[in-house]
């Protein structure tokens, strides 16, 4: 399986993930054929792309928990873009509520892991499935961590609400990745209009986790930090691991982005920005190297996940392709070795380079 920019759609490719429509209602099924009239509606609903299966990649098993997940994001992305629109114009939420409760019912009740996939994106719906997102991995983490009912529905209602500002920005700006000096204080200055938002419309408690996140957000990665002495309140710290981590892997404008593997790995090695126990806790509630994934180590070596590793998600027992040996990762054995990355495809066929063929010869 693999993501192809709308841009670069053929007839005849298949497709890995159904798409719904905003009511909710199915669109194109998996291992739907694409037609030339199906490329053009997708071009004009402003998908920035979809994902395609590999011409010889079998169709992979899909639950209707799966399906589930991809609905209630289409349908409550479309209700959160009235509600945001209606709160930057207004001050005043109307459904906020039961959106709060949708997501809580969804994500911060049932137990056990799930499969976060990340859903299609257009730049219309762009910040509203990203924070629709953040949502659902804050409810997750706070179902784990235990968190009191008042205070979830506060954590979530930041989600919701903590990029509003940016819909006043100009296009480049909501969802481009490099941006200069000037464009980042202005995308900065965006989200503190979110906070002034929130706090008139959610109040403090809300404003103070927004705020929060943000200033630890423009902290992180500095060698000298400006805020450190700031003692964050646990929302905040939740959600900046569920906000950086669908950054990390949410569609961008540029194509693909990382694996759930690169995200968490991120996250861990950056502990003075993402508390541990946050993270810990996100690994808890999503599959990432779970057994049955294909992973590709750094010894070059592919190999097939037999058992999770609860302490640490990304040191699992495996069983490597080439000679059936068998690595439990969380041995001293096996220090050196570590996961690089999912493997994308379990297409290994080789890549004929027509030109390097003819300068040998062959």
């Amino acid at each position: 399986m693999k993501f192809v920019k709308t841009e670069k759609l053929k007839t005849g490719m298949r497709l890995a993930r159904p798409i719904y429509g905003k009511d909710g209602g199915l669109l194109y099924d998996r291992d739907f054929n694409l037609s030339l009239q199906a490329i053009e509606s997708m071009k004009s609903s402003g998908l920035l792309g979809v994902y395609i299966l590999e011409p010889a990649e079998p169709l992979p098993p899909i639950s209707e928990e799966d399906r589930e997940f991809e609905r209630f994001q289409t349908i409550n992305a479309c209700a959160l873009q009235e509600e945001l629109t209606r709160i930057l114009t207004t001050r005043k939420q109307g459904r906020m509520q039961n959106l709060v409760d949708a997501v809580l019912k969804s994500y911060g009740h049932q137990s056990g892991k799930i499969d976060f996939y990340q859903s299609l994106r257009s730049k219309e719906d762009y910040i509203f499935r990203h924070s629709l997102n953040v949502a659902a991995l804050c409810a997750l983490i706070t179902r784990v961590m235990n968190v009191r009912l008042a205070e979830q529905e506060q954590i979530i209602f930041a989600a919701l609400v903590h990029d509003i500002g940016k819909l006043s920005l100009e296009e480049n700006l909501k969802y481009s990745s490099e941006l200069s000096d000037e464009e980042k204080m202005k995308v900065f200055s965006a989200q503190m209009y979110s906070c002034d938002i929130a706090a008139e419309v959610f109040g403090a408690a809300v404003k103070r986790i927004c705020h929060q996140a943000l200033m630890a957000q423009m902290d992180a990665y500095k060698e000298v930090p400006e805020h450190s002495d700031m003692k964050m309140a646990l929302g905040a710290r939740i959600l900046m691991v569920a906000n950086r981590y669908d950054e990390l892997t949410g569609m961008t404008l540029e194509g693909s982005a990382n694996s759930g593997v690169k995200a968490i790995r991120e996250l861990y090695q950056h502990e003075d920005c993402y508390a541990p126990e946050v993270v810990k806790a996100l690994a808890d509630t999503i599959n990432i190297v779970n057994p049955g994934v294909s992973v590709e180590l750094n010894t070059g070596e592919k190999a097939l996940v037999l058992t999770e590793n609860p302490r640490d998600i990304l040191r699992p027992t495996v069983l490597c392709f080439k000679d059936n040996t068998i690595l439990d990762l969380s041995s001293k054995m096996y220090a050196d070795f570590e996961i690089l990355d999912v493997m994308k495809t379990m297409d290994n066929r080789c890549e004929m380079d027509a030109k390097a063929c003819r300068q040998s010869g062959s």
